[in-house]
């Protein structure tokens, strides 16, 4: 899962003139450079829409419309080019939805696409999130050749009772199945895990982390379950462990992932040296991303200013404004007075927490917009820093969400 906070977008979509124009004004933010670019694709189809899922996704009987799906992807792609031309794409992530409901060949013309229109750093991180429930063992090999270098696995748990609370179309043995192959076939890949799930016992979790560990994954995300606003879980909750038991699972998930070899280097992510998901850490250091797809989100930065934009969320909508060379639904430009609560919200998820400097590179703004915040959060415990880093603390760890409010404007 690739996540990512987003500012609320209010200004309406203009023509591409009009943007150019208006993101060469002066400004108040002064970027001496612009920080790295990654490229975010949304393929938002699934089998089905698990409960818990906010995402932008949606169920297709009958498969997926592919052919005119990555055409829209094309225009969309080459409608963005004047905002972001000269800079180089560092990482690509492909997610959804499922998009291992895509074939090789689409996914293979896609990232020809890409390539054709973008410079790619040399080993550029590319990434396909996938389901089990569509693992065909030539489809992922297929996957590879088509230039996926990394394969990120949404297993969720290997408990069938669990993945059917879940709403999730595979099984055990598929996930299992999946992972195998995944293991032979790409040289880096992620394993998706829940916890905190409905009736979910500490013996239940144990067992579900053993079973991750058994493959050696290079990376590992955890994520415990939460239930989002309109989604069928917020219309009918299910019973989920209490507070204190999911921090005690939470718990155990750090001793078990140390133990072999994981080293937990954002909230949610644990990696083998050399496996850390180039592409979230460019979120997570408040890097730039292009979103193209129905519902995609950018964050794109200029010398004076930093832009938000998001894609008409609806497939069909989508697609038709996309090929009419209009995909951008909302453009808003973001309020000096947000960044210093965005860049911590990215920043303040690291364990490592970030270089002072790379907040003024990032934002444009002077560190004494932060002063007030840094200053509450070491007072509290929060935080820990010297005159070049600022490091949450265990403690900052677990009380993230009051960490990072401390820097609302």
């Amino acid at each position: 899962m690739a996540e990512l906070p987003i500012a609320p977008a209010t200004v309406a979509a203009e023509p591409t003139a009009d943007l150019v124009a208006r993101y060469l004004r002066p400004g108040t933010l002064n970027l001496g450079a612009l920080p790295p670019l990654s490229l975010y694709v949304h393929l938002p189809w699934c089998l089905r829409k698990c409960p818990y899922c906010d995402f932008n996704s949606h169920e297709q009987a009958g498969g997926v419309p592919e052919a005119r799906y990555l055409d829209a992807l094309r225009c969309d792609l080459e409608a963005a080019l004047p905002i972001i031309w000269g800079r180089r794409v560092h990482s690509v992530f492909i997610g959804g939805g499922t998009p291992s409901l895509f074939s090789p060949q689409g996914i293979d013309q896609l990232l020809t696409d890409v390539r054709a229109r973008l410079p790619l750093e040399p080993g550029c991180e590319i990434t396909l999130e996938a389901n089990p429930g569509t693992f065909e063992r030539d489809r992922f090999r297929g996957y590879r050749a088509a230039g996926v270098t990394r394969l990120s696995v949404g297993v969720q748990s290997f408990d069938d009772a669990m993945l059917r609370a879940l709403g999730r179309v595979h099984d055990g043995a598929q996930a299992r199945a999946a992972l195998q192959e995944a293991s032979e076939t790409f040289d880096t890949f992620n394993l998706d895990l829940m916890y905190a799930l409905p009736g979910q016992t500490p013996a239940q979790l144990e067992a579900d982390l053993a079973q991750a560990l058994a493959f050696a994954p290079p990376h590992l995300s955890i994520y415990q379950l939460t239930i989002e606003p309109n989604t069928l879980f917020a219309k009918h909750p299910p019973v989920l462990p209490d507070d204190d038991t999911a921090f005690d699972m939470l718990d155990r998930i750090a001793e078990r992932t140390a133990a072999a070899g994981l080293e937990r280097y954002e909230v949610s992510a644990f990696a083998r040296a050399g496996h850390r998901c180039a592409h979230n850490l460019n979120y997570w250091q408040f890097g730039d991303y292009l979103g193209i797809g129905a519902g995609a989100h950018s964050k794109l930065s200029f010398p004076h200013r930093v832009q938000r934009q998001i894609r008409y969320r609806d497939p069909a909508r989508y697609m038709a404004q996309a090929l009419a060379g209009a995909a951008v639904a909302q453009d808003d430009e973001v309020a000096r007075s947000q960044l210093p609560f965005e860049f911590m919200l990215n920043a303040t998820r690291l364990k490592e927490g970030f270089e002072l400097a790379r907040f003024t590179e990032r934002t444009g703004l002077p560190l004494t917009a932060l002063q007030s915040g840094l200053d509450a959060a070491e007072q509290r415990g929060l935080i820990e820093r010297d005159l070049q880093w600022v490091r949450p603390t265990p403690r900052g760890f677990d009380f993230l969400s009051d960490l990072q409010s401390l820097f609302l404007a």
